[in-house]
């Protein structure tokens, strides 16, 4: 566990334990389809979880993500942002659940999957849940599905951007929050292939 990065498995069920952090980051690259399941167990007072995601899919990939995050002690945190965007005639879907048992009071947890679709032909499927059994708790989940943003790209067309280019720095900014540090160059190089 630690407090580092940690590029993960598509499987696994973590246990934290008190006082630990367990970073979790995934990258999704145009061509890969995944399968993603995770189920995280914060036992431990004090625990915390983080988990980062990005997926870019531009053909006929298949991308899930399956998150469960059961807060079982009190005073633990997580939270889990998962960004992505869709192409050709991609399949994605997020399935992410967070559990607050009744004794894992003062619990902070969040939940978001934001989502761009590029193309008629690409699904997005996002199921963000919360399931709380404790009263002392501050806990949201979040999810979002569009297309790039007209307006924007109008502002950065009439400022002289080319509009792959505007369409390439609108993609990368709605990226930002989830790119690996050290990734920037590879993740804006598959930008540029959508």
């Amino acid at each position: 566990m630690g407090h580092g990065k940690y590029i993960a498995p598509s499987q696994g069920q973590y246990q934290v334990q008190a006082g630990e952090v367990l970073n979790l980051q995934y990258v999704v690259l145009p061509g890969e389809s995944r399968d993603i399941e995770i189920s995280v167990d914060l036992v431990g007072p004090g625990a915390e979880a983080h988990i980062k995601a990005l997926y870019l899919c531009k053909a006929t990939e298949k991308v899930r993500f399956r998150i469960v995050m059961h807060h079982k002690a009190p005073g633990c945190k997580s939270t889990q942002l998962i960004n992505g965007i869709a192409g050709g005639q991609a399949d994605v879907r997020f399935d992410g659940t967070i559990v607050v048992a009744p004794d894992a009071q003062q619990t902070e947890a969040y939940q978001e999957n934001h989502n761009i679709v590029l193309t008629e032909e690409a699904k997005v499927v996002t199921k963000p849940q919360l399931e709380i059994y404790a009263d002392d708790v501050k806990c949201s989940h979040g999810a979002t599905v569009g297309q790039l943003n007209a307006d924007e790209l109008f502002y950065m067309r009439s400022r002289g951007i080319p509009e792959a280019e505007a369409r390439t720095l609108q993609m990368l900014s709605f990226l930002s929050p989830v790119i690996p540090e050290g990734r920037e160059e590879e993740i804006e190089a598959a930008v540029r292939s959508l």
